[in-house]
């Protein structure tokens, strides 16, 4: 059995590496080769418990992972990846499940960007400056030329701790900014990125910040939570998702429909992009929305990928 940690997992794979799984991952999704059920949340108050099984033609994985959104001295996730051979079931890897749900959620938005933004796009925002902030950020810089991120974030002495982190993961020439405001992030933005856990919406009701530009909620995954105000629904019928989970999984699917806001068929999912022949909405110059809830399947394909190439450059502990 191989124990793989934060930094064995940074040795494996890169980021494009990771982006490069979540596409494959939306082609075993749209050819239907796997199982997995809808992925278990046991609440407790704000907190969250999830297990999140999924079976592909040559692993299984499980990840169990614990969100805990007030913390303040030690990370909102926790986790742990199992891979198991998928012929006999044996315990092949152990994986820091927390660096991993990070890493390919930020792959997801990654993916997001390939495929949906405008190939000249410079700037993002960034709503959000917690694990998952720290990864899209990275992802992004890893699609586009990016030279401008903004940042915003409800506590701003975090800021600066986020800044140092992610000037470990990118270009120096890429400029940083501090903002006192959501608006004033996403108005210097072409890509919009929201990474809370809020309830209420983390972006202003004001349209204008909106108009053009590729919006990526991110942290929203349960009915009860929302990042998107009402009016950016008023300006696009491209709405994707990277599961069907998030019709009912996220308050930023599920009251928009629920509301009538949006219809059931401009909700699109990604695997659909990716696997048809449709030309990609990022040749035009329209407001996109993508919204990730995540699933097994990204885990597993994931840390299938991560485990092969640790095996291959020999990197990681065995454990007895």
């Amino acid at each position: 059995m191989l124990f793989l940690n934060e930094h064995d997992i940074r040795d494996a794979v890169s980021m494009k590496d990771m982006i490069d799984a979540i596409d494959d991952s939306y082609e075993i999704c749209q050819a239907k080769k796997f199982t997995m059920p809808t992925r278990i949340q046991v609440p407790d108050g704000d907190n969250t418990l999830l297990l999140m099984p999924c079976i592909i033609d040559d692993a299984i994985g499980t990840k169990l992972v614990s969100s805990f959104p007030n913390n303040t001295t030690s990370p909102v996730l926790h986790g742990l990846v199992i891979l198991n051979n998928q012929e006999n079931g044996e315990i092949k890897a152990l994986m820091d499940g927390s660096f991993i749900t990070g890493f390919r959620t930020g792959a997801i938005g990654g993916s997001a960007i390939r495929h949906l933004a405008k190939q000249d796009v410079s700037s993002i925002a960034v709503i959000g400056t917690g694990v998952q902030g720290l990864y899209q950020a990275v992802a992004a810089c890893t699609e586009r030329q990016v030279t401008d991120i903004y940042v915003f974030n409800r506590t701003a002495a975090k800021i600066p701790s986020y800044k140092e982190l992610l000037q470990q993961w990118i270009d120096n020439a890429i400029q940083i900014h501090a903002m006192d405001s959501a608006a004033a992030a996403a108005e210097n933005a072409e890509i919009i990125i929201t990474a809370t856990t809020a309830k209420t919406p983390v972006l202003p009701d004001d349209q204008s910040l909106f108009k053009g530009k590729l919006i990526i909620g991110i942290g929203s995954f349960q009915p009860g939570m929302r990042e998107f105000p009402r009016s950016l629904y008023q300006l696009t019928d491209d709405i994707f998702i990277d599961t069907e989970d998030a019709i009912t999984e996220s308050g930023d699917i599920a009251t928009p429909l629920a509301e009538n806001w949006i219809s059931r068929s401009s909700i699109k999912t990604m695997a659909h992009l990716i696997t048809s022949n449709e030309s990609t909405v990022s040749q035009h110059d329209s407001t996109i929305i993508f919204k990730s809830t995540g699933m097994a399947l990204f885990d597993t394909v994931t840390a299938n990928l991560i485990y092969k190439r640790a095996i291959e450059k020999r990197i990681g502990t065995i454990l007895a």
